[in-house]
């Protein structure tokens, strides 16, 4: 699968060829979707919490008497049917709400993401990603430069001044290849990948 690399102003230099086994992949839309569901679902923290009917604060005193009144016969006022009542089934900070998936299945994922994206056109290459200091216009200027606004980069290593740089830039993240995850690849619209980045990619798929 040939890769188009990008030279400073964002035009095509030339075509590097990369693996298929990573970058030459069959869509698999059910496969990301899952992959993606997934991760998402695993980030997710049990910070909810309601209280049953043991914990509510209540009387145990029956509020009326079982039979004549002519109402439903009630116990506590702590019952789910009433107002201020505790709930039957409630949330709790220890719900997990992790999902499962295999190495192979997330990895295999990620390649249908990866080939997806070369054959779209959001995925290039450059040769590397570097700044002379650690200022945000300087790193913005690279880009609007390339014509991108939206942009994820994976470099194999994320020194100091492109960490600072990016933090202040909503639409820019930069990462190594091993935390690119299929959230961020799908939501941004280009995706920047370094030489040495691409060798690492294809290390850690194949």
């Amino acid at each position: 699968m040939e890769i188009k690399l990008l030279n400073e102003t964002g035009q095509d230099a030339t075509g590097i060829n990369a693996s298929d086994a990573v970058f030459g992949r069959a869509y698999n839309e059910a496969l990301i979707h899952q992959v993606v569901v997934a991760y998402q679902a695993n980030a997710r923290s049990g910070n909810r919490a309601q209280k049953d009917r043991e914990q509510v604060k209540h009387s145990t005193r029956k509020p009326w008497r079982q039979k004549g009144t002519g109402r439903a016969r009630a116990g506590m006022t702590s019952s789910p049917l009433w107002r201020g009542g505790g709930r039957i089934f409630p949330n709790s900070p220890e719900e997990n709400f992790s999902h499962k998936v295999n190495k192979k299945m997330f990895r295999a994922g990620l390649c249908s993401i990866f080939s997806q994206l070369v054959r779209e056109g959001r995925l290039s290459l450059v040769e590397e990603i570097k700044l002379e200091a650690p200022k945000t216009k300087l790193l913005a200027r690279k880009f609007q430069s390339m014509g991108l606004e939206s942009v994820l980069v994976i470099t194999d290593n994320v020194d100091e001044n492109l960490y600072l740089a990016s933090r202040n830039l909503p639409n820019v993240a930069i990462v190594e290849p091993r935390y690119a995850d299929p959230l961020s690849l799908i939501h941004f619209k280009k995706i920047l990948v370094t030489k040495a980045g691409l060798a690492q990619i294809e290390e850690l798929l194949s």
